[in-house]
Formats: structure tokens, C-alpha cells, sequence
């Protein structure tokens, strides 16, 4: 079987593979000719279509979800008023660090973010996961006051705060996407 696919060539130093929405991506050295790019491609077929089957799975299974109501979004924004706040302080004590305002949102994609003011967003669906979900989110979040990348000192300080960090990313890239499904868009 031949595929179509997008090939990036960079300074990198390996061939890999990526499915985005529904697109296959090849992202290879710069020296990578179309024929060994193409070699790739059919030698991983297996993998890609392994990972087509899921997506398509993950797909049929966020459009079953229940959605939210505006009741429902509004007493998990409630519940975010008061637990998150309370998680954030407790873990900017432990780190030392300050912070400025603490929004919450119900976004689509992202669980939290750090602005260059210091200023923490969350997204309330968080409020459906598990307590320790939450902290892996708030900690890496703070963080950012620190480091504001994802560098290896970035996650040497995840990794001093919150051990478990791992295991809790994992939890939220494997049912973040049907957690997020249940919000109307």
C-alpha cells in the first residue's frame, strides 16, 4: 500500500513518524532522499495503520460522549474556584515561587498554561480528573515561573516536586482527549 504523507527534512538524525490529524508526517534529516523516506514508510505500514484504527476509535468514542451542560460547566468552574487555587498555593509554598492571577477556562486542548507575567491559566475540565492529575498539572505549571520551557532543568524540577509526573501525563494523554470531547464546540 502507498501512502501520501508530508516529509519535513531538518537537522535531525532520524526518520519518525507522526498521524495529526489524519495526516501522516515523515520528519527526516535533511539528507533523506523521497526513496528511503518512502522505504520508511512501508517497512512502519503496520504502525501506521495500528495508529489509524485508534484514532478512528478515539473519534467514535468522543462523538458517544456525554456533553456537558451549561449547569454541569458552571458547578466544575465553581469547584476550580476553590480547588485549584488551594492546589496552587499549596505547591508555590513548597517551590518557592510567586505568582500573579490565576484564570480558569474550559478550553479544548490544553490542560494549563504559564504566561511571561507569571499569570497561571486552568482549564476546569481538570475538575474531572483525578486529584493527582490536577497536581501534575499544577506543578508543571509552576514550574514554568522557573523555567519557562521544557528543557531538561524544566523537568528536573517537575521531577523534585511531583515524582509521579510520568505516570499523571500519561493518565491525561490517554483520556484527556475524551474528557475534553464532552464540552460543546
Amino acid at each position: 500500500m502507498e501512502y501520501v504523507y508530508t516529509l519535513i527534512k531538518s537537522r535531525r538524525k532520524t526518520i519518525s513518524l507522526e498521524i495529526r490529524g489524519g495526516e501522516l508526517i515523515v520528519r527526516a534529516p535533511n539528507r533523506t532522499t523521497k526513496k528511503e523516506a518512502d522505504a520508511f514508510v512501508r517497512k512502519h505500514a503496520s504502525w501506521i495503520e495500528k495508529q489509524r484504527q485508534k484514532i478512528a476509535r478515539r473519534e467514535a468514542e468522543q462523538e458517544r460522549i456525554e456533553k456537558l451542560s451549561d449547569a454541569q460547566l458552571k458547578e466544575l468552574a465553581n469547584k476550580a474556584a476553590v480547588y485549584l487555587p488551594e492546589r496552587v498555593a499549596f505547591y508555590a509554598a513548597q517551590m518557592s515561587v510567586s505568582y500573579g492571577r490565576i484564570t480558569l477556562r474550559c478550553q479544548k486542548t490544553r490542560w494549563g498554561s504559564c504566561s511571561a507575567k507569571k499569570n497561571l491559566n486552568f482549564n476546569i475540565l481538570l475538575m474531572l480528573t483525578p486529584p493527582e492529575a490536577i497536581d501534575s498539572v499544577v506543578v508543571h505549571e509552576l514550574c514554568h515561573l522557573r523555567e519557562m520551557n521544557h528543557s531538561a532543568r524544566f523537568y528536573e524540577l517537575v521531577y523534585r516536586y511531583y515524582p509521579d509526573y510520568d505516570r499523571w501525563n500519561r493518565w491525561l494523554k490517554d483520556n484527556g482527549a475524551l474528557i475534553m470531547a464532552r464540552v460543546e464546540r
